[in-house]
């Protein structure tokens, strides 16, 4: 196959777009103000750089959530985003927090670990959007969406997604424009939940193959043997349909059974903003 190019984004308008979203999703409930997890990563980069756009330096807190075992560099990276854009920010090391339970449940299993980080980052995100009245703004691309690769209720929680609609090659190009600093944009995609760790290797495949197989069966809605004509891996193209609809349960409202004449998330389906 001839090398994969990244996929289209009106930078501008996508720019303009999401500063919009957060605003307005953000000032319909009443708040000025978002709190987010700051890894030193190309994605919590962004949402933070456009978070500012959107609502003002003031009113975005950074939340450097650090293990023992995260790397410096990424927490270098995410101090420098805190200094580029002039938000507070709050160093809290989560080590004290996981460290009786992984040492009793998960001491040897890095994925475990893993989730047990992320979800009390959560925590301390939801805790502190409490104490600066603000809403848990995330950070999961559409690729991670799509592919599951989140811990549910962990980092995938958040009162909203403003990277939610673009694919991980869509994010470096955005992140580019707006000014994300280099040494996050060059290095490679990282979770940062054990030493080493990246997310390519994690999975196995790089986010561009991911990125253009994904469009061309979700946004394009093409056959895979349609996909599989024009030269792509077979396994990999199945690997990443099986990924798709193997974690659809970390995308939906959980599952209700129906027992009454409206039930919540079968036919009492209004609008987030029902009743505003």
């Amino acid at each position: 196959m001839e090398p994969i190019e990244p996929l289209p984004l009106n930078l501008p308008l996508a720019r303009r777009l999401i500063v919009n979203f957060i605003r307005a999703e953000l000032t319909r409930f009443g708040f000025t103000r978002g709190v987010l997890g700051l890894s030193g990563g190309v994605d919590s980069s962004l949402a933070a750089y456009l978070a500012v756009e959107a609502l003002g330096a003031t009113n975005v807190l950074g939340l450097i959530l650090p293990y023992r075992t995260s790397s410096p560099a990424s927490r270098a990276d995410a101090d420098l985003v805190v200094e580029r854009l002039g938000i507070a920010a709050r160093v809290i090391e989560i080590t004290p927090m996981v460290e009786p339970y992984l040492a009793q449940f998960a001491q040897n299993d890095a994925r475990r670990r893993g989730n047990v980080m992320a979800r009390a980052r959560m925590l301390v995100w939801y805790d502190q959007s409490e104490e600066f009245r603000a809403l848990v703004i995330g950070t999961s691309n559409k690729t991670e969406l799509l592919l599951g690769y989140t811990t549910q209720f962990g980092d995938s929680a958040a009162a909203i997604l403003p990277l939610g609609d673009l694919y991980k090659c869509q994010v470096r190009q955005l992140a580019r424009a707006v000014g994300v600093p280099e040494p996050i944009l060059a290095k490679a995609p990282s979770a940062d939940l054990w030493e080493g760790q990246t997310d390519e290797g994690e999975l196995g495949f790089t986010y561009d193959d991911a990125d253009a197989i994904l469009y061309r069966l979700v946004d394009e809605r093409r056959r895979v043997e349609d996909v599989l004509a024009e030269g792509f891996d077979a396994r990999l193209v199945q690997r990443l349909v099986e990924l798709v609809r193997r974690n659809h349960f970390k995308r939906v409202f959980p599952p209700v059974p129906k027992l009454s004449a409206r039930t919540v998330g079968v036919d009492f389906l209004y609008d987030r903003d029902w009743g505003t």
